[in-house]
């Protein structure tokens, strides 16, 4: 995948935060970090940050509760990072697509008929977006964290109940686990020659 396509995990949640912070009802740290799923220590760092910045502002509550508002300055940040991941997943979206098309392509060519996607997130679903284009057929997905769902209804296994399947190649479908999950396969004994990354150099 192109290289130049990134997006900051510090800004994507700091747009998280902001946004639950815009509504309406007043949010504890221990609110902001089940709505958000990380550590209450994390979501106190980011905001410390946020305060710090004058995007955001305490508010006192009797019992030593606090809440956290949103300023003037937080809106008009929270509106600059939102446009910030349109342009992003815009960006992603366009090289992915791309890269993808040509992967399963050039699969197509040598003879591959059968597929097994590796990893489940929002790359995933614009690398089955370029394979519908294709006469390849997906066989299996498989990622450790997401095992029991359904990704566009093929049902999501472990990566050690999918890489032993004969006859298919294995495609890395996540941008952000890429190295992780090639790894992963290696230590399952697939082979360098049967997994395949959209963008990677020949």
């Amino acid at each position: 995948m192109n290289d130049t396509v990134q997006k900051p995990l510090d800004s994507s949640r700091s747009l998280q935060l902001l946004s639950e912070i815009s509504g309406e009802e007043p949010l504890s740290q221990r609110e902001l970090s089940r709505r958000l799923g990380i550590a209450v220590g994390l979501v106190n760092s980011y905001l410390k940050n946020l305060v710090s910045k004058g995007f955001v502002r305490v508010k006192n509550f009797p019992s030593n509760r606090y809440a956290y508002l949103l300023t003037p300055q937080g809106l008009a940040e929270k509106s600059r990072l939102a446009y910030q991941h349109l342009s992003y997943f815009t960006s992603l979206y366009t090289v992915a697509r791309q890269d993808y098309r040509d992967l399963f392509h050039r699969l197509e060519e040598s003879g591959v008929r059968r597929v097994v996607f590796c990893g489940v997130d929002e790359v995933a679903e614009v690398a089955y977006l370029s394979l519908r284009e294709t006469g390849l057929e997906l066989v299996a997905v498989m990622d450790d964290k997401r095992e029991g769902e359904f990704f566009f209804g093929v049902p999501v296994v472990s990566l050690a109940e999918s890489a032993a399947m004969p006859g298919s190649v294995v495609v890395i479908s996540s941008l952000k686990r890429r190295d992780e999950l090639k790894q992963l396969l290696h230590g399952l004994g697939v082979a360098d020659g049967m997994i395949f990354l959209a963008g990677a150099a020949e």
